[in-house]
């Protein structure tokens, strides 16, 4: 018997970013690991901070009665209070563990709420470019993304979303600071949505969730990544550790729940009944236990901004135009005219970077053509070694 036709469409178009980071290891093969130039996957190499280490290290020797054993669905309660106080600082709202949903990272954080909100036929606005998945994780509920460009310098367009707004909209989707183009929406510009958000409420009676996707958070370079629960009522973030602690094999996260969202008590108890329904049935239980002593950790900062710094010579050298990511870990670059003054296409741009051992991911794939993505998670000495590839890539497309 064949397979779903829903899946199967999804096959056909499934992530360039594996595809990508797949065809790397093969090349690898061929030519060596340090001749290719991989920057497909956002799969960070920072190793986590050494705090981790000791806390791993010390809950395995107490290996404590019943500690691998089920929780309640929502997680550990005193891990919950931990994250709350920490969200509490960052989101500058009073929540306590009542208000904080651990998750299978921030990917099933995101099945887990939109599970939870969308009716089939809901809509979900996104700015484009995003993160691709959030397709599926949408479509996984019956739901529509709906795609709205975002301005020139990739801030949200206010005017675009609030054109996108019906009765059907169940939430618009941020992710700041922004996979793939590093943005981070000031607190101006959140403060325009939350009021275009509240008057859409207002006339049509459902006034639509804004949930912010948030993994990269803390990783942001002398800028400050603004509140983001305190801006909206009807709000929820997800996050992840998988780049703040360089824990993405790990998949622990969480969901945080403004206090004052009307119904939310059905939220938080729709979220808790999802995470069960969904196969997850709750966060892996040691890395709760894990991350609740590290809430003042992450990782090196530092060490992404040199390699942003880096990465950005090695494209001004080629004569590659980029925008100057202001957090997260990606190069996010126009794809270059080519000697005949076409314009640029993306997909075959990154064909003719792979001549020359360099892997990115096409624009195409987060809804922007003529752009690709450059994830700079790699030694420094990778990117400085590519600078001549990039130069000769660029000189002959």
């Amino acid at each position: 018997m064949a397979i779903a036709e829903n899946i199967k469409n999804a096959l056909a178009g499934s992530s360039m970013i594996r595809k990508m980071f797949e065809e790397g290891i093969q090349l690898k093969k061929q030519h060596g690991e340090n001749n290719v130039f991989d920057f497909s996957l956002g799969n960070p190499d920072i190793e986590p901070p050494p705090a981790f280490h000791k806390v791993f290290v010390s809950l395995a020797e107490k290996d404590e009665k019943s500690s691998h054993g089920y929780m309640p669905n929502a997680g550990y309660l005193f891990v919950r209070e931990a994250l709350a106080k920490k969200v509490c600082k960052e989101q500058n709202v009073n929540i306590d563990g009542s208000h904080i949903v651990m998750s299978v990272g921030a990917a099933g954080g995101l099945t887990t709420v939109f599970k939870a909100i969308c009716n089939p036929g809901d809509e979900v606005i996104v700015s484009r470019p995003y993160f691709m998945e959030y397709r599926a994780y949408t479509a996984n509920h019956g739901a529509k993304l709906v795609e709205v460009d975002a301005q020139e310098d990739f801030n949200l367009n206010i005017s675009a979303i609030g054109a996108a707004l019906n009765e059907k909209t169940a939430a618009v989707l941020i992710n700041s600071p922004n996979n793939p183009t590093g943005k981070v929406y000031s607190a101006q510009t959140l403060a325009s949505l939350s009021s275009l958000l509240t008057e859409h409420g207002k006339k049509t009676g459902r006034f639509p969730y804004l949930i912010s996707d948030e993994p990269y958070r803390e990783i942001a370079y002398n800028i400050d990544v603004p509140p983001f629960l305190s801006c909206y009522k009807e709000s929820i973030v997800v996050s992840s550790y998988s780049k703040s602690l360089s824990l993405p094999g790990e998949r622990i996260g969480f969901i945080a729940v403004n206090p004052d969202a009307s119904e939310k008590d059905d939220l938080l108890n729709g979220l808790i009944y999802a995470t069960r329904i969904l196969g997850f049935v709750n966060a892996p239980a040691l890395m709760q236990r894990i991350v609740a002593s590290l809430t003042d950790e992450r990782v090196d900062v530092s060490i992404y901004l040199r390699r942003r710094d880096a990465f950005m010579k090695v494209l001004n050298n080629a004569g590659i135009e980029y925008s100057t990511p202001q957090g997260a870990f990606y190069l996010f670059c126009k794809v270059p005219k080519s000697k005949n003054g076409k314009e640029a296409d993306d997909k075959a741009f990154v064909e003719h970077l792979k001549k020359h051992l360099i892997l990115g991911v096409p624009g195409s794939g987060f809804g922007k053509s003529g752009w690709l993505r450059f994830a700079y998670c790699v030694d420094e000495k990778i990117i400085n070694a590519s600078q001549n590839a990039f130069k000769s890539a660029a000189e002959s497309w």
